[in-house]
C-alpha cells in the first residue's frame, strides 16, 4: 500500500497527536498520506467526498464507535479501513494505539487480510413517501421514549405477515452487531462472516420471547400499530446515532444493503478465539 487517508476523533486523540506521528512516519517511509478529523461533539460522520482518489486504506483512529461510523459512511467508497484503538472498546478495532507503527509496516508490505461484513439498509416510509434511510453496520432499533408504555408492531419478511409484538422495542442486527445491544437483550452470538439477520424484541410482553434468524436475502418490513396511549412515542435508530421519530401507520423495510464494510485485518479472523476472549 502506498496511499493512506486518516480519520482521527479528536475527542479520543487530543491536538492529534497519534495523527501526527502516523503522518510523519508514513511520509518517512516515502508514503502519501493525509487525515480529516472526527469529531464526535459536532459532526458524527466521515466525510467520503474529502477521502482522496487513490486512497488504498483508511485508518481510522478511536474507538469502535468511530469506527462503526467511519465503515458505514465510506463503504460507497469500497476502501478498506483499519481501526487503531485509543477509546475505552475494541472488539472491532484491530490494534492498540501504541502498537500503530508496527502495523503499518504491515500494511506498506501488504502482509494483512480482509474482513469484509453486511451492512444493512432501512428504509422508513410514511404512507407511500419514502421520509428516511440509512445503512447500519449493526443494528437498526426501534425504541419507546418517554413514558413507560409498550409500543406495538407487526413484522412481515417477503411480504408476509409473521406475527404481532407488544414490547419496548426491536432490534434488527447483523452478524457483527450480534454481540452488541442484541446480546444485552438476550439475543444470540452469530459469526460475523454469515450472512443472516437477526431480529429480537426487547422485553415482550408475550411468553415467546425469542429471537428469530432470517437468511440475508429476506426482506423484512416492521410496520408501526396505533400506540396504546394515542401518543407517538417512537423512534428508529441506525447503529444508535441517525434516528428519526415513527408514527402509527410508519413502516420500516430493512434489508441487505449492497455495500459491505471492509476492516484490515494483521491475522485471519478466528471467531471463536474472539468468542473465547469475550465470555472469559
Amino acid at each position: 500500500m502506498d496511499n493512506f487517508y486518516i480519520i482521527a476523533n479528536s475527542d479520543k486523540d487530543r491536538n492529534f497527536e497519534l495523527t501526527g506521528k502516523i503522518c510523519d512516519y508514513l511520509t518517512s517511509r516515502g508514503k502519501k498520506n493525509t487525515y480529516q478529523k472526527y469529531d464526535e461533539n459536532c459532526y458524527n460522520y466521515a466525510d467520503a467526498d474529502k477521502v482522496p482518489e487513490g486512497t488504498e486504506c483508511v485508518i481510522v483512529l478511536g474507538g469502535d464507535g468511530t469506527l462503526i461510523q467511519a465503515a458505514r459512511d465510506l463503504s460507497g467508497l469500497n476502501i478498506p479501513v483499519f481501526g487503531v484503538n485509543i477509546g475505552t472498546l475494541g472488539y472491532l478495532t484491530e490494534i492498540e494505539g501504541e502498537h500503530v507503527l508496527d502495523a503499518i509496516d504491515l500494511l506498506i508490505e501488504d502482509k494483512f487480510y480482509l474482513d469484509e461484513r453486511m451492512i444493512l439498509h432501512g428504509s422508513v416510509y410514511r404512507g407511500d413517501k419514502l421520509i428516511y434511510s440509512d445503512f447500519a453496520l449493526n443494528d437498526i432499533v426501534i425504541n419507546r421514549v418517554g413514558p413507560l408504555q409498550v409500543i406495538n408492531f407487526d413484522i412481515y419478511v417477503n411480504d408476509e405477515f409473521l406475527i404481532s409484538y407488544p414490547a419496548d422495542g426491536l432490534i434488527v442486527s447483523t452478524p457483527t452487531g450480534s454481540t452488541a445491544y442484541n446480546l444485552s437483550a438476550g439475543g444470540p452470538i452469530v459469526n460475523p462472516q454469515t450472512d443472516i439477520v437477526v431480529v429480537t424484541p426487547v422485553c415482550p410482553h408475550v411468553l415467546n420471547k425469542s429471537s428469530i434468524i432470517f437468511d440475508g436475502t429476506d426482506e423484512l418490513q416492521v410496520r408501526m400499530t396505533d400506540s396504546r396511549n394515542g401518543k407517538e412515542e417512537r423512534v428508529v435508530t441506525f447503529d444508535g446515532s441517525n434516528y428519526i421519530n415513527l408514527i402509527s401507520g410508519d413502516r420500516i423495510i430493512i434489508h441487505k444493503s449492497d455495500k459491505t464494510a471492509k476492516f484490515i485485518r494483521s491475522k485471519k479472523h478466528n471467531f471463536l478465539e474472539i468468542l473465547r476472549n469475550k465470555l472469559s
